[in-house]
């Protein structure tokens, strides 16, 4: 199945009522106050009610669920059909957990007139209440893929009669290195269906896999070429490691942070972050892989209701958090994928608002900010406060001469390092998502480090 995308035009509708929806949808929307449509939502929605595939790329926070759900929910609404045991009408993988649950709340959202039934799969919990969900029967599936393919494998999910499939987050799906779970679900999907796909971005990757599952789609790009970080300010602060804690306490003491998620590279570190913090008298709750499903949802719902002024997290939640009103992001570490902060930056500046993202820059982590000024396509201004430390006398700050590699001294020479720092540093970016009883301080693990494999970077329970 493949065919050239087709581009679609700007779309000039101005108001959701304009949209040719079934009233109970309609009626849904007009009690959460949806007034105006998205640019994605505007020029998606009518091509989907259309029964076209859909190829959309917008940034996060701009609506791409609603313009998936709300076609979804118009066709089988207009079908009026029962539920079958453990044969969805609709498919819809997510990357990780808490986008799969954010998802199906929002078909409840949406399809709260609409008499349909949803059943929402996801690993790190027991499969006994969705598998009885499933031989309820469901209209709708939202699934993560390690759970979805182990509950076919088990037989209680059959494709056959899927008329929707929906990949959501594509990108970041192929990131977390899902493709061969991917195929496999793919391959066992009717050949006649309709096919969305929604992304933040469009790499290389998506683009050769749509190619070959998307029947003529509708292809939907509002994101600008560069990518979507303008709204946002930015700054780069300087500081030595074991400063990082010090400098996140005072940021956090600032009178303009209202709400603020802080991402680090590890999940010791955000645990050791939230103690800090908590001692501190900050309100903080953490949030990673190694935490249970209903811990993380305490933390969500617990920073979603303001309960809680600070979310530490490692980028397993970077793109599962949708919720408004987040005044700063931190990155306490540079993410080793520059894809990665532009996802962690976007959980700030949602819905048009304006955000701050401020990340935090060790003389380590050079390479790491170099690669994402590469990919965002511009540089991230320097805080006139945490001037790289080499640039105390080479003029304003973000000048060429701030990002020198390494410092030097008045001789002009670089300083030497002192002996097996390479080695303490390769054996701490080695340490990274350790659980607790297994985390060793970098010094002791270089000394292991010729013995003991490296540990993987954390990846969302699949």
């Amino acid at each position: 199945m493949t065919a050239p995308a087709t581009r679609h035009q700007e779309n000039p509708l101005t108001k959701f009522e304009d949209i040719e929806l079934i009233p109970a949808v309609q009626r849904a929307l007009a009690e959460e106050q949806y007034e105006t449509p998205t640019p994605i939502q505007a020029q998606t929605i009518p091509a989907a009610l259309e029964g076209r595939d859909i190829l959309g790329c917008a940034q996060t926070g701009t609506g791409k669920t609603a313009a998936f759900a709300l076609p979804i929910l118009d066709k089988l609404g207009q079908a009026n059909r029962k539920s079958r045991p453990h044969r969805p009408f609709v498919l819809v993988l997510a990357p990780t957990r808490e986008l799969a649950i954010q998802i199906d709340e929002s078909f409840a959202t949406y399809g709260r007139h609409l008499h349909l039934r949803r059943a929402l799969v996801y690993g790190g919990v027991g499969q006994g209440q969705q598998v009885r969900a499933l031989s309820r029967g469901a209209h709708i599936l939202v699934a993560t893929p390690g759970r979805l393919l182990d509950l076919m494998n088990q037989g209680h999910i059959e494709l056959e009669d899927l008329e929707v499939f929906v990949l959501d987050e594509a990108d970041r799906m192929l990131d977390m290195g899902f493709l061969p779970d991917l195929k496999r679900i793919i391959s066992r999907l009717p050949e006649k269906r309709q096919s969305l796909f929604f992304s933040a971005t469009l790499p290389p990757k998506i683009v050769e896999l749509s190619r070959s599952l998307l029947d003529n789609p509708v292809s939907v790009d509002v994101t600008p070429e560069t990518t979507s970080v303008e709204r946002i300010s930015q700054q780069i602060l300087f500081v030595e490691r074991g400063a990082k804690q010090a400098l996140l306490k005072k940021t956090l003491k600032g009178g303009d942070v209202e709400r603020a998620l802080v991402f680090t590279r590890t999940k010791r570190t955000a645990n050791q972050l939230a103690k800090v913090l908590l001692k501190s008298g900050t309100q903080v709750a953490a949030i990673h892989g190694n935490k249970s499903q209903n811990a993380r949802q305490r933390a969500l719902e617990a920073f979603r209701r303001n309960h809680v002024q600070v979310l530490v997290a490692t980028d397993v939640a970077a793109r599962g958090i949708d919720i408004d009103g987040i005044s700063h992001v931190i990155n306490f570490d540079l993410p080793i994928e520059p894809e990665a902060y532009v996802h962690r930056i976007g959980r700030t500046g949602r819905a048009g608002a304006a955000g701050i993202a401020l990340s935090f820059c060790t003389s380590g982590e050079r390479r790491e900010l170099r690669a994402i000024e590469q990919l965002i396509g511009q540089r991230v201004p320097v805080c006139a406060d945490h001037p790289a430390p080499d640039s105390g006398n080479q003029g304003a700050p973000g000048a060429d001469s701030d990002r020198q590699p390494a410092a030097r001294d008045g001789s002009g020479r670089r300083p030497q390092r002192r002996p097996g720092s390479r080695a303490r540093r390769a054996a701490g970016k080695a340490n990274s998502e350790l659980p607790n009883q297994q985390a060793r301080r970098p010094r002791r693990r270089s000394r292991r480090s010729d013995r003991r494999p490296a540990q993987r970077s954390e990846q969302s329970v699949r």
